[in-house]
């Protein structure tokens, strides 16, 4: 009798899949009308309070001068209106804690008046400060589980904004999340203090340049977030993605993404309903996306924004990814953020565009004028000195389970961490190392104004996917980060190293011109070209994959921190924990804290795959192997026994890779099960090297198995079924 699988069944659902959802209603306008609708932003704060009061509120956002209690107080009355007037029925200080996630705690506005009846209140003291429960989240040893006092303090630098339901709306507050002694028990606190540190240096830069009032300094982030999607029928038969976010198994398909035919081809209706749907809800929330396309694999997908201040950037991509997968459930899919879903194709990063400017215009980008251009080598000769003496920071700030699986693939860029400048800016870099400056390679330059520079190409050439660090014309982008993660401890390395950078030249710069602006040039030329020679060992403009960067690498000194036990323990090698405390970022507790909590998420993402590929070999595909089995040993005893010959080939080949499963299981049952007082690095390193090659011997036999047991009684969604049922 043939039986109906889980598998079947979604095949079926997702064969007969009927839209879940009506078009969009603009009511005749684009979705550019309502663009930051949902927004308590400078103009509605222009509109909203008055102008002392707005006033204030800006010297606040702009300078962090303190806000006084009764500004704080016309603040709350007038979000609460605007609030009210939208539908929202309560408030929420959004933060975000040490898992990567978004956190909130939600309260009302109602409160009893005495009479029967009740008020919408909401205070300047509520505005500003929360107390959630900090008992439950990760603090790396910072705070024990008993001690549950933690705040959120209201981050005025970003937004609220209102979040939409069907059954009512939240005014949404942007805040960072602190233990009771004032130690950061999120991503936001730090961001933020590394963005002020990189102020601080930047504008020493700037004066020296002769810039007397060249305004804040923020850093710039625009992440570019890939996804795939695949339909929820599928995702809901496989408790590997559920539960994981990746598949533990799946044998390569027929097809896959050699034929190049995903990559920016048209993208599939029932998709580009969800991406518009999405983009709409974004753009209410003020996020300027900018671009929506498919990517290299079969199912995968990429938006991006136009970039923005590096803390609103952060904000704005946690709330992408809420996004995403709250939008795809509207039109029968799951949207995947892991690394790499399914093994054989591409996985998915978030490529993080990073940039620094202010008033005085994007200082990684060549200006107009020579002095410009000076300024402009000395801010890109300080991110090449800060990558090349930092980049084991950089490497730990990324590293992951998930981005494991990615890193050093024939997809993105390897676990070495170099810079790519473009044919011509690395020309530029290597005359000043030479000390023998002439003229760029390529035809309209712009000429510096320093006799001894060489003139300057106004682009950077062409560009290099394989980099994991790479200058693209006015920004670099950092390729090397995972789809899964929070940007912030990303943007928080990269701020401080390239503030200890800054400092270190502004002091050289201070010291050689002794206060003469007329010695500027001179001195310039002195810190560039010392800078070139001591760190052009961090600049590659080749192939990235290839065997023989990895040689040259090791031959220049380069790190190569393969994996996520080997990356860690840089985070808390001196000089890291030196440069991240040196501007009051994170301290050396807090940096041990991340230390402990990313070591200890390893651990755990490992361990739960590793039960899960025991519960799923176990309860889905030794079944469905022993009932092939049996099928085909009742056949060949039924032919022996009519005096037929029977081929036993398949036979043999299914009762083999049986029995490798469940040698397999055994092995990977005895590893998951070790015990032991160690520290947690010694822990990590058993996950590494004995579960997860446990794992892998479950996975080599399950996915023989795959591609010989009968199609009607595979238990579980295939890689094809997947990646190209739409």
């Amino acid at each position: 009798m043939k039986t109906t699988t889980g598998r079947q069944e979604a095949i079926s659902a997702v064969i007969n899949y009927q839209p879940m959802t009506n078009a969009l209603d603009l009511n005749g306008d684009g979705s550019f009308a309502r663009y930051g609708d949902n927004v308590f932003n400078d103009k509605v704060m222009r509109e909203m309070l008055s102008q002392p009061v707005y006033k204030a509120l800006k010297r606040t956002i702009e300078r962090g001068e303190k806000l006084d209690n009764v500004v704080a107080d016309a603040v709350a009355s007038a979000m609460k209106a605007w609030a009210l007037e939208r539908g929202a029925t309560h408030f929420t200080h959004v933060f975000y804690p040490l898992t990567s996630l978004t956190a909130e705690k939600h309260d009302s506005f109602l409160e009893p008046d005495g009479n029967g009846g009740a008020l919408a209140l909401f205070s300047g003291s509520a505005l500003i400060q929360g107390e959630p429960d900090a008992s439950s989240f990760p603090s790396g040893g910072i705070r024990s589980t008993f001690e549950a006092r933690g705040y959120t303090a209201w981050d005025v630098t970003s937004p609220a904004y209102i979040y939409e339901n069907p059954n009512g709306n939240t005014l949404c507050i942007p805040t960072a999340f602190l233990s009771w002694t004032g130690e950061a028990l999120d991503h936001k606190t730090p961001l933020l203090r590394s963005m002020q540190a990189l102020n601080v240096q930047a504008q020493r830069i700037l004066k020296l340049f002769g810039h007397e009032d060249p305004g804040m300094i923020t850093a710039t982030a625009g992440p570019e977030q890939e996804y795939f999607l695949i339909d929820r029928n599928f995702f809901f038969a496989r408790p590997d993605l559920l539960n994981a976010g990746r598949t533990l198994f799946g044998a390569k398909p027929p097809k896959g993404q050699e034929f190049e035919d995903h990559y920016f081809g048209a993208i599939p209706e029932r998709v580009l309903s969800f991406m518009m749907d999405a983009e709409h809800e974004l753009y209410k929330l003020g996020i300027p996306i900018k671009t929506r396309h498919n990517e290299v694999a079969p199912s995968q997908f990429e938006i991006a924004p136009v970039y923005e201040s590096a803390n609103l950037g952060h904000d704005h991509q946690q709330m992408i990814m809420q996004t995403l997968q709250r939008v795809a459930s509207k039109y029968g899919m799951a949207c995947l953020l892991h690394e790499k879903p399914f093994a054989g194709i591409n996985g998915s990063g978030k490529h993080v565009n990073w940039s620094l400017g202010g008033k005085v215009g994007n200082l990684l980008e060549p200006g107009d004028t020579p002095h410009d251009n000076a300024q402009f080598l000395v801010f890109c000769a300080a991110v090449i000195r800060a990558v090349h003496k930092y980049s084991t920071l950089l490497r730990a700030s990324i590293a992951s389970s998930g981005n494991d699986h990615r890193l050093g693939a024939n997809e993105a860029p390897p676990a070495i961490i170099s810079i790519f400048l473009g044919e011509q800016l690395e020309d530029v870099f290597n005359q000043l190392k030479e000390g023998k400056p002439g003229s760029s390679k390529a035809s309209g330059t712009l000429h510096i104004g320093v006799d001894t520079l060489p003139t300057l190409p106004r682009h950077a050439g062409d560009r290099n996917r394989t980099s994991p660090f790479a200058f693209t014309g006015n920004k670099f982008e950092f390729r090397a980060v995972g789809s899964n993660q929070s940007i912030a401890f990303p943007l928080v390395a990269l701020n401080c190293i390239l503030a200890e950078s800054l400092d270190f030249i502004a002091s050289e710069l201070e010291r050689e011109t002794g206060g003469d602006p007329a010695k500027l040039n001179d001195a310039v030329q002195k810190v560039l070209q010392g800078i070139a020679r001591e760190h052009s060992a961090i600049l590659f403009g080749g192939n990235n994959y290839s065997e023989e960067w990895h040689q040259e690498a090791e031959r220049r000194g380069l790190p190569n921190l393969r994996n996520t036990v080997d990356a860690l323990p840089a985070l808390v090698s001196p000089e890291n924990i030196a440069v991240l405390s040196k501007y009051h970022v994170l301290s050396e507790r807090e940096v041990r804290s991340r230390y402990d909590i990313l070591l200890e998420k390893y651990c755990r993402d490992i361990n739960t795959e590793g039960l899960l590929t025991l519960e799923i070999a176990k309860t889905k595909i030794l079944p469905s192997a022993f009932a092939y089995q049996a099928q085909l040993a009742s056949l060949a005893l039924n032919l022996k026994s009519l005096g037929k010959m029977s081929d036993t080939r398949m036979l043999d080949e299914i009762i083999e890779l049986t029995q490798s499963l469940e040698e397999g299981v055994v092995a990977l049952e005895h590893t998951l099960g070790h015990e032991g007082e160690d520290e947690l690095h010694c822990h990590a390193l058993h996950y590494r090297d004995h579960v997860i090659p446990a794992m892998n011997r479950v996975r080599e036999a399950v996915d023989g198995l795959e591609e010989v047991v009968s199609d009607e009684l595979w238990p579980l969604p295939t890689y094809q079924e997947m990646l190209f049922i739409k």
